[in-house]
């Protein structure tokens, strides 16, 4: 395990925050609510000066400072194109702030109602703003921060599962039989003819505020992708459900942004990266305390059974026909 494996946040305590807090010149009146943030540790509070904030504390050894700072500057180009993202303020000219041996940002606290993924409206809306933050994503690429592969996403999830020890010993043989078919039908499904561009890279509905209109929050897993990345996540219930849904984004992503259709077919093989991510994500954190507390069903056995469930379901959806857009494109 490393020390990132087991890093607890266990020292931020109430006196540390409002230190931390206070040596960037801003003085907590009432607050320091805990935001529902495991990857970091995130609090909501008011100012003295009547303003509500967001704090956030990036768990230390994840990114580098310098990956950190081009998340920032990716928000703040995009907020100069007047895309609705919730961006860090700068304090002398810094949007990063080191306090001991922690790093935090300051946010607005910015509240919004939750996106409805069923509203065609404001799927529209999401879709008109994924095309513009994707232009702006398109002018360079992150220099410092990661591209998604299978690697990242298969190869050390793989590892990382076969090393922990969560996985009941009946299961164990048909577990990694699944999971290496899986990987298997993963590999020869994934391509790489997409351009790459920066991403939010965790654009599901949850990180979509609505304010008269949508705002994108938490850009932590920003990297550079291919475009669909930031697309799939938004398409639930039946085929044909996906496919109206598909339309209604792309239909507004186009008038901001070209897609590549040959993405299409990245959208399972993505699904099932992300599932073999997110396993192994929640077993490398485990040690943190707030892990079991909030994700008890990951130590039950009626889980992994799910999972290898979730493996055979995933493999039948590799393998139907990939979600084609209507005839008019």
């Amino acid at each position: 395990m490393t020390q990132q494996d087991g890093f607890s946040f266990s020292d931020l305590t109430p006196e540390l925050l409002l230190d931390a807090l206070d040596s960037i010149g801003v003085r907590a009146e009432s607050g320091l609510l805990p935001l529902n943030s495991y990857e970091n540790r995130v609090y909501q509070f008011s100012a003295e000066d009547g303003a509500r904030y967001v704090a956030k504390f990036y768990r230390p050894q994840r990114w580098s400072n310098e990956q950190i700072q081009e998340e920032h500057d990716f928000t703040h180009e995009l907020l100069e194109q007047e895309i609705p993202v919730a961006a860090p303020i700068a304090f002398e000219g810094r949007t990063l702030q080191h306090f001991g041996e922690h790093r935090l940002a300051l946010f607005p606290s910015m509240g919004g109602r939750q996106f409805e993924v069923d509203n065609f409206d404001q799927l529209e809306w999401v879709g008109r703003y994924l095309g513009r933050i994707h232009q702006v994503g398109r002018r360079q690429p992150f220099a410092h921060r990661p591209t998604i592969g299978l690697d990242e996403y298969l190869h050390q999830p793989r590892q990382l599962l076969e090393q922990a020890d969560f996985i009941p010993d009946h299961l164990k043989t048909v577990f990694f039989a699944d999971l290496d078919l899986l990987i298997r039908e993963l590999e020869q499904h994934w391509h790489t003819d997409w351009q790459s561009l920066r991403l939010h890279g965790d654009c599901h509905p949850g990180n979509i505020l609505w304010r008269d209109g949508p705002l994108f929050v938490d850009l932590d897993d920003a990297r550079n992708g291919p475009a669909i990345q930031d697309l799939w996540m938004m398409l639930n219930g039946e085929r044909h459900d996906q496919l109206a849904q598909l339309d209604t984004i792309l239909e507004a992503y186009s008038e901001f942004a070209d897609f590549n259709q040959k993405e299409l077919q990245l959208i399972e093989p993505l699904r099932g990266l992300r599932m073999v991510h997110y396993m192994a994500w929640l077993a490398k954190r485990w040690q943190d305390p707030a892990f079991p507390r909030a994700f008890p069903w990951f130590a039950d056995n009626k889980y992994w059974e799910g999972q290898v469930l979730a493996f055979k379901e995933q493999l039948a959806a590799l393998n139907e026909p990939p979600l084609q857009l209507m005839p008019q494109w």
